[in-house]
């Protein structure tokens, strides 16, 4: 069955991807603790205290406890002053890798140009909804 485009079809795609996440996650750091982790990696250059990493979570994936997440996170030695600690990173490198190895078959075959209009379009929904949380 083909799902029209639209919250729900973005929605179950998300649930799906996220799902396989979780499964590549088990026994290593929740969902919350794996995107706080990632936004640390990304936002290397603009992080520079745990505080700042807590608005960037705040900001980014729209976490209340992102707080208590770099709290956590820092305890279990993957983060320091809100950036990954060497065993951060190589979570993250490791993680990184499985998604790739596993779901790289989704993406596999893909149309190039499908792939530059979903993702032109998925940037906009993106930024129509960031503008609308603002």
């Amino acid at each position: 069955m083909t799902v029209p485009f639209g919250p729900q079809l973005i929605g179950q795609t998300e649930k799906s991807l996220g799902a396989l996440l979780e499964a590549l996650l088990a026994g290593r750091v929740s969902e919350p603790e794996w995107v706080t982790l990632r936004v640390a990696h990304l936002a290397a250059s603009e992080v520079h205290s745990e505080d700042d990493l807590v608005a960037q979570v705040g900001e980014r994936a729209h976490f209340a406890d992102a707080t208590e997440l770099v709290a956590v996170l820092t305890g279990r030695g993957l983060l320091a002053d809100g950036a990954p600690t060497p065993v951060g990173t190589a979570l993250v490198e490791q993680v990184q890798a499985r998604i790739a190895e596993v779901v790289g078959p989704v993406w596999a075959g893909l149309d190039l140009d499908d792939v530059a209009a979903a993702e032109r379009v998925l940037n906009e929904v993106l930024r129509r909804t960031t503008a609308l949380l603002a």
